[in-house]
């Protein structure tokens, strides 16, 4: 059988070797290929328990970040915010819950990509307003925050943390006290900060929710309850909406802020939508299988990123299995175009707290044996084609590589069910060093040699196009052409030969402009 050598290396046993390069960054952290974004959810529902749908919905949540969880719960006439590091369950208890009755909530469960871990760093982060309180919950990066942390700064304004996210909040804060008009406060703060965000906010008797320009990160309405009743949920994914009984709506739109209180929903453009570009490692990685974006389930586009796979890389065994979780529905996709069987050949532990958190490198060099474990049962014997979401620091398919040789498979070759991961991104997803990523560094030949596999294949750009709905979408991680321009003082988180491909100058405004543009028009004094 022939394999194209642009997408297929294959490897004698004989001449397996290790790539020579910085064992820090080859072999060493974090031992999972990719860390998850944050979660976020809104609700707006005055008769039910909205801290319990909140808590509800952020377990839905949970794989989108695993650092700390928060709830802040408007009662009308404050906010109430617990938040803590650990997973929602560990964060929460009933009488937390108990503590917190209102109209309206948020939540928030954070994975950092922008900011040290700790407590401080846990959403939703307060700002007041006068004798008003706000909490904001933030999915997604900035990449300007610290020059706009800096003009906070010079304006007598104290951060807990030195988290993008709290940039945000204290932003809305200083200009919704400078124009008394919360919706002009976060335009103009949308105004002013560049990346993929999607926000909410809640503030004693309201529950906004806002998205970046481009829509990089995702951003759901849902409505609770019978048609004409004023109950409405936002979430980052759909199967948030799901497990509180609510009904998808639509998206919120590129740019949009949506306003939802006692009055009902409105809405307005706080920025005019730009080039979509959807992140689209929703639907490689990400998302829940059984959420829905554009009208798919997640689970059917990896399903037939699987089935296109195959197309492009086949391989001569005699079982393919998937990578649980992400990685299994492409393997599915991938033995049903071969017609050769699936198997479970990987085991998840469940239960297994997130390794990347433990304090000592030897337990980190653990983690994926605690996290799986081969069934020999089903490979002895078998040569097998390994299936996974992706190949991004090259750590975790070199273990699971050598946990199938150790339960007796006599070949193993890898599939990846996305293109090479080649390029950082510093939109919220935790590759924001080129210096980390295998693509970046090594030939198809190479890491193949690296992770110790018999072949290796990767789906191609065009290949995944093809699978995902069709709208405009961030590849930027694959190709290195970024939608929101990537600043000179991130160029050094890029290999010296590199460049990033920006596709459009930067759209954000100077505080000073924004200032002025207030002043112009009459929300804001002249004289601060």
């Amino acid at each position: 059988m022939q394999f194209s050598r642009y997408t297929v290396c294959t490897v004698a046993k004989r001449e397996r070797r290790l790539i020579k390069g910085d064992s820090s960054e080859a072999s060493g952290g974090d031992p999972m290929e990719l860390h998850e974004e944050c979660g976020v959810f809104g609700v707006w529902a005055p008769d039910r328990d909205v801290a319990r749908l909140t808590y509800f919905a952020l377990h839905a949540l949970q794989h989108r970040g695993q650092d700390s969880a928060g709830i802040a719960v408007g009662d009308g006439q404050t906010v109430l915010i617990r938040k803590d590091t650990g997973l929602v369950t560990e964060v929460f208890n009933n009488d937390d819950l108990n503590a917190m009755p209102g109209k309206v909530a948020i939540g928030h469960c954070r994975y950092g990509t922008a900011g040290a871990k700790g407590w401080e760093s846990a959403q939703p982060h307060m700002s007041s307003i006068d004798e008003t309180l706000i909490a904001l919950a933030h999915n997604g990066t900035l990449v300007n925050f610290d020059s706009l942390r800096e003009e906070l700064s010079s304006r007598q304004i104290s951060f807990r943390s030195h988290t993008d996210s709290e940039v945000a909040a204290q932003l809305i804060g200083y200009f919704t006290r400078q124009t008394h008009r919360l919706r002009t406060g976060i335009a103009a703060t949308m105004n002013l900060i560049e990346g993929g965000y999607s926000m909410v906010l809640v503030r004693e008797n309201a529950l906004y929710a806002f998205r970046d320009p481009n829509g990089i990160r995702p951003l759901v309405l849902g409505h609770i309850g019978e048609e004409g009743e004023n109950n409405w949920v936002v979430a980052s994914e759909t199967c948030a909406l799901d497990i509180v009984g609510a009904t998808y709506v639509r998206e919120v739109a590129p740019g949009e802020i949506i306003r939802i209180s006692d009055n009902g929903l409105s809405s307005e453009m706080g920025l005019a939508p730009r080039q979509q570009a959807d992140c689209i490692f929703e639907q490689v990685y990400f998302s829940r299988p059984d959420s829905i974006i554009s009208g798919r389930s997640v689970y059917s586009v990896r399903h037939q990123m699987g089935r296109q796979l195959a197309k492009e890389t086949p391989a001569d065994v005699d079982l393919v299995i998937g990578v649980p979780d992400s990685g299994v529905p492409a393997a599915e996709g991938f033995a049903q175009e071969l017609d050769v069987p699936f198997g479970t050949g990987l085991i998840k532990n469940r239960y297994v707290a997130r390794t990347f958190i433990q304090p000592t490198q030897q337990l980190r060099e653990l983690g994926v044996r605690l996290k799986l474990n081969a069934l020999s049962d089903v490979v002895a014997d078998k040569r097998i084609v390994m299936v996974d979401d992706s190949v991004v620091r090259g750590t975790t398919s070199k273990q699971i590589v050598q946990l199938l040789r150790d339960a007796g498979a006599t070949e193993v070759h890898v599939r990846s069910a996305s293109p090479k991961v080649a390029w950082p991104c510093f939109y919220g997803i935790d590759t924001a060093d080129q210096h980390q990523l295998v693509a970046a560094k090594m030939s198809t030949e190479e890491i193949c040699e690296y992770i110790g596999a018999d072949s290796l294949g990767f789906l191609s750009l065009e290949g995944l196009l093809a699978c995902v709905p069709s709208r405009g979408y961030c590849e930027s991680c694959f190709s290195g052409k970024y939608p929101v321009a990537i600043p000179e003082d991130f160029h050094h988180r890029f290999l010296p030969e590199n460049k990033p491909d920006n596709l459009h100058p930067s759209y954000a405004l100077k505080f000073d402009q924004v200032e002025q543009q207030l002043i112009d028009e009459g929300l804001m004094p002249s004289e601060q």
